[in-house]
């Protein structure tokens, strides 16, 4: 499943936490905004440990699904393309 991860942290040590956390599941897209395209495990993972970095009373990390209807909608101005996960097999 396709999700935008966006984040805000009161913290600057948090906020690097969050942000290196973050690339091991998708690519930065802006400053605090990341995608990613994640199966449900890898989805639960990743906010597994990311809800033992922040601190939930002053700090936000919110996660949307992107339905494949409405990522094929997805508009760009200026620079930027979706992300693009490489697909491989283990054999």
């Amino acid at each position: 499943m396709f999700v935008v991860i966006a984040y805000d942290c009161t913290d600057d040590k948090r906020r690097l936490r969050v942000a290196k956390t973050l690339l091991d599941y998708g690519d930065r897209v802006q400053y605090s905004v990341f995608e990613a395209d994640l199966d449900k495990t890898l989805l639960k993972e990743m906010m597994q440990r990311l809800a033992q970095i922040i601190n939930p009373q002053e700090d936000s990390v919110r996660i949307y699904h992107i339905c494949q209807n409405c990522l094929a909608k997805t508009q760009f101005q200026g620079q930027g393309h979706l992300t693009q996960q490489e697909t491989f097999f283990i054999i």
